[in-house]
């Protein structure tokens, strides 16, 4: 059974991994306290909408991109075929593999 805050946090402990950046650090740039990222990360605590937003910003991550993660993984879980719909590269930008960060254009 896919457990929603399990997927949120392995999401979230897979961009900071590859940022190379220690739970410390994030915690304090998230302003939560170490102890509960680590049990967000590990899908034990659900993080609020609030929280969530706040560690993304941590991470320099839209939030949008986490939850299409999300989504998208808990999609295979049950079967589904994702399309890929954003470029691999514009991605790879944004979670820190790529470089630069890309900036992102406001829609509407």
């Amino acid at each position: 059974m896919v457990v929603l805050r399990r997927e949120i946090g392995d999401v979230l402990r897979d961009a900071r991994q590859r940022q190379g950046r220690t739970l410390r650090e994030v915690s304090s740039a998230a302003r939560v306290s170490l102890g509960y990222l680590s049990e967000v990360e590990r899908g034990q605590k659900e993080a609020s909408s609030e929280l969530l937003a706040s560690i993304c910003e941590a991470l320099d991550l839209p939030m949008s991109l986490v939850l299409r993660e999300v989504s998208d993984r808990i999609a295979i879980a049950e079967g589904f075929a994702i399309p890929d719909t954003i470029p691999a590269d514009f991605v790879a930008g944004l979670l820190g593999r790529g470089g630069e960060r890309a900036e992102l254009a406001p829609v509407g």
